[in-house]
């Protein structure tokens, strides 16, 4: 699971990138908040995510790890195309598809930390200190 979070992190760091450098290039910042958010949450969480399931490959390798992978990335896009056509459009009509993206974030992350508390300290790479054993 570590791999497919960091190789799904990447595409959420290109596609945060490439909508800073529009928004710099046409000078329109009203999609910021999108931006920072695919940073945040795409690149800069996924990628954690990645990480700590590869040094964690009990709970990278359980139902709720797969389970928080499509949480996450089905709310994210969906958070964000809520927000997106919210603030360009100036109406309210996105707003419940960008709270239902939210609800299904905050879920996945919820089973993340859920995940975690229940096989970290169980992974035969670490000792009781979590530090590598060999």
């Amino acid at each position: 699971m570590g791999k497919k979070y960091l190789k799904v992190a990447s595409v959420y760091l290109t596609i945060g990138v490439l909508a800073g450098i529009i928004m710099g290039i046409i000078h329109d910042f009203r999609l910021a908040s999108v931006h920072a958010h695919i940073n945040l949450l795409g690149w800069v969480s996924m990628a954690l995510f990645g990480l700590i399931y590869h040094f964690y490959p009990q709970a990278a390798n359980s139902k709720l790890a797969r389970t928080q992978f499509w949480f996450h990335n089905i709310g994210v896009p969906v958070m964000l195309g809520g927000i997106a056509v919210q603030v360009i459009t100036g109406s309210n009509a996105a707003l419940p598809v960008a709270i239902i993206g939210s609800i299904v974030v905050v879920v996945g992350v919820i089973l993340f930390t859920i995940n975690l508390f229940k096989h970290i300290g169980k992974d035969s790479n670490y000792d009781s200190n979590n530090k590598f054993s060999a």
